[in-house]
């Protein structure tokens, strides 16, 4: 395991939003880590729903054939970076050529119109979340975010980040560590 100053790789993890965070872009939100070294964070947003944005409308926008009914495919706000730029966050049976990131053995990630063509066509992915935009961290950031009550960290399950409503995905990701939302404060401290 690489590990990051103190902290071990938060590949594959959840970053739950604590309340009183201070930044309103992550209030309630559920961060999937795509990828944590020394050099710093990425992820994705898995339950900010993208107002009034379809995943049929994005392939119309891309000039890109729908072979199959789109409608089930959710578009998420990623995160603040790049709002422009698109990533799938997916299950690990699918594979493009040299452009997924396998996270772990249940996720990869792929931002290549490749897997878009291939989704639309019913050649994608079993299960899929389409981000716009990331979450990202320089050298540091994020630990000392984690440090100062910002995050809770836990390991990211397939079933919140696929399965389940975006309205239910903070509060079940806290339960998958045994937290009841409402015991949570927003003071913190250190021991």
């Amino acid at each position: 395991m690489s590990e990051t100053n103190e902290f071990p790789t938060l590949d594959g993890q959840f970053l739950i939003a604590m309340p009183g965070m201070g930044d309103p872009r992550f209030e309630r939100s559920v961060i999937f880590v795509c990828a944590h070294s020394a050099e710093g964070a990425m992820g994705l947003i898995v339950n900010k729903p993208a107002p009034d944005l379809r995943f049929s409308d994005l392939l119309e926008q891309l000039e890109i054939p729908a072979g199959r009914d789109t409608s089930a495919i959710r578009v998420h706000i990623g995160g603040p970076v790049e709002h422009g730029r698109g990533f799938v966050l997916h299950s690990n049976e699918y594979s493009s050529p040299a452009s997924t990131l396998r996270v772990d053995d249940r996720f990869g990630m792929t931002a290549t119109l490749d897997i878009l063509e291939d989704i639309s066509q019913g050649q994608g992915p079993r299960a899929c979340l389409l981000a716009l935009g990331y979450a990202g961290w320089g050298p540091g950031q994020l630990e000392a975010e984690i440090q100062r009550n910002g995050w809770l960290t836990c390991d990211a399950s397939p079933d919140i980040v696929f399965g389940l409503a975006d309205h239910e995905k903070w509060g079940a990701a806290l339960e998958s560590m045994g937290i009841s939302p409402s015991f949570l404060s927003s003071d913190g401290g250190t021991a």
